[in-house]
């Protein structure tokens, strides 16, 4: 298994770099759980498949395109065992248990590699001065809006794991219900390890939360995919998130103009199955109009 000698290649390196008088910077990646669904038979024995059943939002919200969905599970027809010819709404109820508790063995080998790696750092004794973090690149669904894999632009497939750990700052525990993206990670490594920031950098350091989970970093957390066709037009989601809800607009490509757009309450509905939009259409014209800045905001950079 790639990511078990991953794990040892890591913890190995980890030992090494600790040794050596001087800061060290470590990067290790995963590739669990992503698919194929293989881990050790023992992660496998640590859940009674009986117990798994498929998520309760089924349903998608009123007014999301139907070529912004991903009915299709692409990824997973590379694989032999899924059926042909038929859509995920389709697959036996077997199979569908089957996928999820692959997915919540390979969730389980992949906490396990990671404790082993945290494990060397103790060993090391260099963890009273190392930061660690923990973070992933995409969500996924299993089932949820009668789909599989990602490539969408609701919330479970672009919210992820992010844990930070600071020695220095041991008084930084919990959560918190501020907002970040992936892009604030580098300027907060950089403020954390006393490091100038480059100044091609987009994101904004997160440390002011980290000291006090209580302090907001952003308004909204923006987030994009480019999806397939509407007809003969390529077209592309973007997101943003608030604190309470989820707003996406899909663009024309090229033109930029909205061709279909939604809103969820988070709080509310947290598997996005309804619309608000009809209670919330200000707060919609307020998040378009902070989303489209956003955008250009980027592409002036």
């Amino acid at each position: 298994y790639a990511d078990g000698n991953r794990a040892v290649v890591g913890a190995d390196r980890l030992l090494a770099l600790a040794e050596q008088d001087k800061p060290f910077f470590l990067a290790v990646g995963f590739t669990k759980p992503h698919l194929p669904f293989v881990a050790p038979k023992k992660y496998w024995d640590l859940y009674q498949r009986e117990s798994f059943a498929m998520p309760k939002n089924l349903g998608v919200p009123p007014g999301y395109p139907l070529y912004a969905r991903e009915a299709n599970a692409g990824e997973m027809r590379s694989y032999s065992d899924i059926p042909v010819g038929v859509s995920p709404t389709e697959f036996p109820n077997d199979l569908n248990k089957r996928l999820i508790h692959g997915y919540h063995a390979c969730v389980s080998y992949m906490d396990y590699n990671v404790g082993l790696l945290l494990r060397a750092l103790e060993k090391s004794d260099a963890a009273d001065r190392t930061i660690v973090v923990f973070w992933a690149d995409h969500g996924w669904k299993l089932g949820d809006h009668s789909s599989w894999c990602k490539h969408t632009n609701f919330e479970c497939d672009t919210r992820v794991p992010l844990i930070v750990r600071d020695p220095r700052n041991p008084g930084a525990r919990g959560s918190t219900e501020s907002l970040v993206e992936l892009i604030d990670l580098y300027p907060t490594l950089c403020d954390l390890a006393g490091l100038e920031q480059p100044g091609h950098l987009q994101g904004e350091s997160f440390v002011p939360t980290l000291n006090d989970p209580r302090v907001r970093h952003r308004e909204v957390a923006y987030s994009s995919y480019p999806h397939g066709r509407k007809g003969d037009t390529p077209v592309t989601g973007h997101s943003i998130r608030t604190v309470r809800f989820r707003y996406t607009e899909w663009w024309e490509r090229g033109s930029d103009e909205v061709v279909a757009s939604a809103l969820t309450d988070i709080h509310a509905d947290p598997g996005e199955t309804t619309s608000a939009l009809p209670e919330a259409r200000d707060e919609a014209e307020r998040l378009s109009k902070l989303l489209r800045a956003r955008v250009q905001a980027v592409r002036k950079k």
